[in-house]
């Protein structure tokens, strides 16, 4: 199964040059990294990516990520996917740019 992480431009670049990333701000406050399922993903751009340009949409299989991946209750008692680790970048299964088109995020056909 895929899951989704919504990077800032900096973020992505500091993943791609270190070869890990222990997540945005918020990651880093809460001790794992947020990350989303495909239904869940544009809600998430709307919630806490409003009006944001130059992001990067981040595709992890949750195969890779064993035990360290939980998932926990968040947002309406949904369940989304926490990560207890450092993101690596060879955990990616690939990235795109998440662009903002008439202050809407454009999701790749078939995830939206």
């Amino acid at each position: 199964m895929l899951i989704y992480k919504i990077f800032r431009t900096d973020e992505w670049q500091e993943l791609r040059k270190a070869g890990t990333s222990h997540g945005a701000p918020v990651d880093l406050a809460d001790g794992y990294i947020h990350f989303s399922t495909a239904e869940q993903a544009p809600d998430t751009a709307a919630k806490h990516f409003a009006g944001q340009d130059a992001l990067m949409l981040v595709t992890v299989d949750t195969d890779r990520l064993g035990d360290a991946l939980k998932w926990e209750p968040s947002r309406g008692g949904a369940l989304f996917p926490h990560l207890y680790r450092a993101l690596r970048l060879e955990d990616v299964h690939w990235a795109q740019p998440l662009p903002l088109v008439d202050g809407a995020h454009q999701f790749p056909a078939g995830l939206s």
